[in-house]
């Protein structure tokens, strides 16, 4: 069986995760610690980082974009998450990154960073209190990447088009960690919410709402599909 190394609450291994369900691909997951990442996992991938995806015969695809792409090419039989013609595909990689770029660095990487991994590093390592400043600025931003999720979801059926693609599933991989943490402000953005509410009521989002960190529960309303 496939293994995929990934961290349940990193937003990238979390798409994949989406990504694998979608395809119908059964997997063994394999929990990997960002601040602690094993020997396995840097011999696979010598940057030390997931998600990683590994096939029986060992051929490995490292990082969220390589292992997106290998996946489309080699799961896509009759479920394509980049899906129509030249221009569709490019809307959806446009998006994709958006997201895994620009969301991930104002909003995800402060967010998790100070809020979850500072909690787990040694102290000479970085760890202690977060930096409350940083999670502001984060969730501050939120609110403009959600605006424009809402625009998008009232102009197409889904984020890039009329069919669910990989956008979709890298803006609800990072809304979901953030909803885990029960940060994100659905009261004020109903249109955000409608979409993401689709998306969570799909059966490839069981495996992620049933995510526990060990020593950091998730947010009472995380779980709730009628939020």
């Amino acid at each position: 069986m496939p293994r995929l190394l990934h961290f349940s609450l990193d937003p990238g291994s979390r798409r994949i995760r989406l990504a694998l369900a979608e395809y119908g691909v059964a997997y063994e997951a394999i929990e990997e610690r960002p601040w602690q990442a094993g020997e396995g996992l840097f011999e696979v991938n010598p940057a030390g980082t997931v998600p990683v995806f590994i096939e029986d015969d060992g051929t490995a695809a490292c990082g969220i974009e390589a292992v997106s792409e290998y996946l489309e090419e080699t799961r896509s039989d009759g479920v394509s998450l980049i899906p129509g013609d030249a221009a569709g595909r490019a809307e959806v990689r446009r998006l994709t990154s958006w997201f895994d770029t620009k969301f991930y660095a104002e909003v995800s990487e402060p967010v998790i960073s100070e809020k979850i991994i500072r909690r787990f590093l040694p102290r000479e390592a970085g760890g202690g209190a977060p930096d409350m400043s940083r999670i502001r600025a984060g969730l501050g931003q939120l609110r403009g990447h959600l605006d424009y999720i809402a625009a998008l979801a009232d102009a197409r059926s889904w984020l890039a088009g009329p069919d669910l693609s990989m956008a979709d599933l890298a803006a609800a991989a990072h809304l979901s960690a953030i909803d885990y943490l029960g940060d994100v402000p659905w009261a004020d953005h109903a249109g955000a919410k409608s979409w993401f509410q689709r998306v969570k009521s799909r059966p490839s989002f069981r495996g992620l709402l049933a995510d526990q960190l060990p020593g950091m529960a998730a947010a009472a309303s995380y779980a709730n599909l009628d939020f």
